[in-house]
């Protein structure tokens, strides 16, 4: 099947031409860095506006980035959620546009699978394997048995690791997007300088907390008011890292352990982090388990990885129709009733 898929989840306008849910022809991905910039965050409204303007720019440049027609376009699979309502109803309404002008099938995708299935398009993982699933609205552990089917194992019970970043990287007056800056001057820092605590690091669970990490950081700022040289920055940004990495890697490999799984999937735009790659790397290699994440463009919001649980959904016969919907909530777990007979 020759699958074009969109993806308008957030803040980035992505579609992708990819052939039997493996093979990408093009993956075309239209940032909105800096409409946001100004105000250290997305905005929804303008993150939706923004859709508007470049979805048909980048579709337009998938389908000739893949030397193909809309007429060679066999199904359209689009993120459906979760997401910022707005945001996704721009990628739904043309894909439902382009499914009904076309006479062609459609299905909704949930955008935390397209990132767990990204792998795919660079190599093949068996299945059962864990999923570490770390973006800055998620961080989610799942043992994953197939495509449609995933377990959840834990998750973070307040802010997400990359929405942790984001945070500490505003209270140190860093630019957006914060976690690129964040890594960026912990290459430099020293990531034993400064004891911020591991949340929930011995709890016994597979659940996440950062929003007591990111107190702590505010915290030290208020005792240390020198934080604004440049070292100074670069060790609490090493420290803060180091902490969020060291409880990622730990309740990652735990889970595995216990699931009794030797394969483990990172996935999501905080994967592209080098330190956190690193410590994942060296983890899986202590312990002899299989660790497969996607290059950085694959972790990133993008197009393509919707077209790989697309592609399976609509060669089984699974499919929506033009009463397709955003849905700003939709957890992992409620997939298989898709499977359902």
């Amino acid at each position: 099947m020759l699958l074009l898929s969109i993806e308008t989840s957030c803040d980035e306008t992505a579609a992708a031409v990819v052939r039997d849910g493996r093979t990408i022809l093009s993956n075309v991905v239209a940032t909105q860095i800096r409409d946001h910039a100004e105000y250290g965050g997305v905005v929804p409204e303008i993150a939706s506006r923004k859709h508007l303007e470049m979805i048909p720019v980048v579709i337009a440049e998938a389908l000739r980035g893949a030397d193909v027609s809309i007429d060679g376009i066999e199904g359209v699979a689009v993120t459906q959620g979760p997401g910022l309502a707005g945001a996704l109803l721009v990628g739904i309404s043309l894909a439902k546009a382009i499914a009904f002008a076309r006479g062609i099938p459609i299905v909704g995708v949930n955008h935390i699978e397209g990132h767990l299935s990204a792998i795919f398009l660079e190599r093949p993982v068996e299945f059962p394997f864990v999923a570490l699933a770390v973006s800055g609205g998620h961080t989610h552990l799942y043992r994953v048995d197939g495509i449609g089917r995933y377990t959840t194992l834990g998750q973070t019970l307040d802010d997400a690791a990359g929405e942790a970043f984001d945070k500490v990287a505003k209270l140190l007056g860093l630019p957006y997007p914060g976690g690129v800056e964040v890594d960026r001057l912990a290459a430099a820092g020293d990531p034993e300088r400064i004891p911020f605590p591991r949340p929930l690091l011995h709890d016994g669970s597979y659940n996440f907390s950062f929003s007591g990490l990111k107190t702590a950081v505010l915290t030290h700022l208020k005792k240390h008011p020198d934080y604004s040289s440049e070292q100074n920055l670069r060790d609490i940004c090493a420290s803060f890292q180091r902490a969020v990495c060291d409880v990622l890697v730990a309740k990652t490999f735990q889970a595995a352990e216990a699931a009794g799984v030797e394969r483990v999937v990172m996935a999501g735009g905080v994967a592209c982090n080098s330190a956190l790659r690193r410590a994942m790397t060296a983890a899986a290699a202590r312990r002899g388990m299989e660790l497969s994440i996607p290059a950085p463009p694959l972790c990133s919001d993008n197009a393509a990885m919707i077209a790989v649980p697309g592609d399976y959904y609509l060669t089984r016969g699974i499919r929506g129709d033009l009463s397709l919907d955003a849905l700003v909530s939709w957890p992992l777990d409620t997939l298989k009733t898709r499977f359902a007979s």
